[in-house]
């Protein structure tokens, strides 16, 4: 059996191009982050939790969560943020706020996907960004949580 050995630079290609089949582009990205955010913005769960951290300051935050979304989905290389840290340091937060989460963006994806298939490539992500940051503020069920830093 033969591996072929991509350069990062082909592989980043091939993403872009996966993407652009499915629809995906920065047009569909901002439309995508805008409705969601302000979908978000009016949970009863969620809206308050994100306005005690960004208050009035939405622009900055929509205009990093474009450049994030553009990076996961597309490859971009736009995002170069630290998003664990961003999240360790929220409070009053817990699994069930995650899951609200990943339910609204889930319908925000059905109702505005460029294609069907772009759902399950943007959900993939999520559940695993999502996975990754209760890991790290939550620790494993069962075990000693992970300590927070002050």
């Amino acid at each position: 059996m033969s591996h072929v050995l991509r350069t990062a630079e082909e592989r980043r290609r091939d993403i872009q191009r996966n993407a652009e089949r499915m629809g995906i582009d920065d047009a569909y990205v901002s439309d995508l982050v805008d409705t969601f955010y302000a979908r978000i913005r009016a949970d009863a769960t969620l809206g308050p939790i994100f306005d005690r951290e960004i208050g009035d300051n939405w622009a900055p935050h929509l205009a990093r969560m474009k450049d994030f979304w553009a990076s996961v989905a597309m490859n971009a290389g736009r995002y170069s943020g630290k998003p664990v840290p961003a999240h360790m340091k929220l409070t009053g937060v817990d699994a069930s706020h995650f899951r609200t989460w990943l339910g609204l963006f889930r319908q925000t994806l059905e109702d505005t996907a460029p294609s069907a298939e772009a759902v399950p490539y943007f959900m993939e992500r999520a559940e695993r960004i999502a996975s990754s940051l209760q890991l790290a503020m939550f620790g494993l069920p069962g075990l000693p949580g992970l300590p927070k830093r002050i």
